[in-house]
């Protein structure tokens, strides 16, 4: 036990001094929010409510790159330097490797739902109770589950390079058509209906939901749940397949 904590720990440490993950999980989001509440702006009926809906928006598409990229990257950097070989032969397990990761994150997830929703705070005066600021959170972390399974898909490919493109394909295409960087509203009635079967639709959505004093919907819940194992079985298939080789 002792063990995995300290891998724990270690992979903190390795992850907030990453620039990647400082230029893409932290600035880009709160420049984005910056830019998209001050600067290009357009009127609206609300906005105050349009201000902490673009907050959740860049929160989720913070995690969501941490979940991808950070983490399925790192796996790949590591297998090509030669580490998971190494971990053979010492103490501690794969299940404990990878256990350490999953911790690892979720931790530094938390300090990016903290900064971005500070930064919030700190540009706009966004303004919720207690109770919907932390069920925000709450919510962010669980939809957070399914990309995390993603990234580790992402960590079985072998060359840096190739998963580094197609993490930001994924990224990048889930958050536009997922409604994180505009409302689905002002997209074609197809393409709106094509972002309902999107996992990052249904990550934002329950945090919308939430700072309308709403729940997020049985269908956010289900699409969410339903990726994750999806996404899991996928990760396993195609790991088991690339051992057999």
């Amino acid at each position: 036990m002792k063990s995995f904590w300290m891998q724990s720990k270690a992979e903190i440490v390795r992850t907030l001094r990453n620039k990647y993950y400082i230029f893409w999980s932290l600035l880009i989001p709160v420049l984005f929010y910056f830019l998209f509440t001050n600067i290009f702006t357009a009127p609206r009926d609300d906005e105050a409510l349009w201000n902490v809906h673009y907050l959740m928006s860049m929160t989720t598409f913070s995690i969501m790159g941490s979940s991808i990229m950070t983490l399925g990257i790192k796996i790949v950097q590591e297998k090509a330097e030669g580490w998971t070989i190494f971990l053979h032969i010492t103490p501690l397990s794969q299940f404990a490797y990878f256990g350490a990761k999953m911790v690892a994150q979720t931790v530094i997830h938390l300090f990016s739902i903290l900064v971005i929703f500070t930064a919030g705070v700190l540009i706009n005066g966004v303004h919720l109770s207690f109770s919907q600021w932390m069920f925000c959170g709450i919510w962010i972390l669980f939809g957070s589950l399914p990309f995390l399974a993603l990234g580790t898909i992402i960590g079985n490919i072998k060359k840096v390079e190739t998963a580094s493109g197609i993490s930001n394909l994924l990224y990048m295409s889930m958050a536009i058509t997922g409604g994180m960087w505009m409302p689905i509203d002002v997209f074609p009635s197809f393409m709106q209906q094509v972002a309902k079967w999107v996992p990052s639709y249904h990550f934002g959505n329950g945090a919308w939901e939430i700072i309308r004093e709403q729940y997020p919907s049985f269908l956010n819940y289900l699409m969410i749940i339903g990726s994750l194992l999806l996404f899991m079985v996928l990760s396993i298939y195609i790991g088991k397949k690339q051992e057999a080789v």
